[in-house]
């Protein structure tokens, strides 16, 4: 049976860990040749090798103009093509509002902003060069509404929105599709490092999601999947919220 992905050469950032382990690995099961891309080398390495297969794994900071042009012509000398984008990378921090600084801002959106703004130029070229492609971008249901602590961060997952949606209409005519991801709270490290394990384990606290857990990151990986695939062929410009609920119900 053919994968929906067969053919097709994926670049998956922050594909370490989380969810963006679980997209790549879901990539590369429907057919892909995957290239996870972390700052993490050990992890990355680790993780693409335990993948198996076409898995590869290139050192990228998603700040690094110059590194995403290394990466990207690498992906192209090696494959003769680069047909899926997922900018998945991203730092997460959270604190009141009052006491970010302009610096500490900058900081992360350099990751979630910036990175995913260099790596739409970066790929462009060789997604117009192969006929089109998909270019995922990850949001954050702190994207789409307001949360306590969530000031920084929300700032560049609702700004990240807004880059989609313009970088699709641009693009339109090359033949790529720009979408957007939007998990809310999914299991693993990076949820787990900023919740402590007895609030997530705490029934009241999944009280306002009606699905009432967290997601697993192969849930979010499926719906990548599908917006990489020419299952979407006419999905551009649009968001997939992934958040059990939870957003669809205040």
């Amino acid at each position: 049976m053919t994968g929906r992905l067969e053919g097709k050469v994926a670049l998956v950032t922050g594909a370490a860990q989380g969810h963006g382990l679980a997209e790549a690995r879901a990539f590369a099961a429907e057919g892909a040749i995957v290239v996870l891309a972390d700052v993490a080398v050990e992890a990355g390495a680790a993780a693409a090798a335990d993948i198996g297969g076409t898995a590869e794994f290139a050192a990228l900071d998603v700040s690094d103009e110059a590194a995403w042009r290394s990466v990207v012509d690498g992906i192209v000398a090696r494959h003769g093509r680069l047909d899926v984008l997922l900018n998945n990378a991203a730092r997460y921090r959270t604190g009141p509002l009052l006491d970010e600084s302009p610096q500490s801002l900058a900081r992360l959106a350099d990751v979630n902003l910036y990175g995913p703004f260099l790596g739409i130029q970066a790929v462009a070229k060789p997604m117009t060069a192969g006929g089109g492609g998909s270019i995922i971008n990850v949001s954050s249901t702190a994207g789409l509404t307001g949360y306590a602590g969530h000031g920084a961060y929300g700032l560049s997952k609702w700004a990240l929105r807004g880059l989609t949606r313009v970088a699709a209409v641009e693009l339109a005519p090359l033949g790529i599709r720009v979408t957007c991801l939007i998990p809310g709270a999914v299991a693993g490290p990076m949820l787990e490092s900023n919740v402590p394990p007895e609030v997530l384990a705490d029934p009241a606290h999944w009280a306002g999601t009606p699905l009432a857990r967290a997601g697993r990151p192969e849930e979010v990986a499926r719906a990548a999947v599908f917006l990489a695939s020419d299952d979407s062929s006419y999905v551009t410009a649009t968001e997939l919220v992934v958040d059990g609920g939870s957003t669809g119900t205040g």
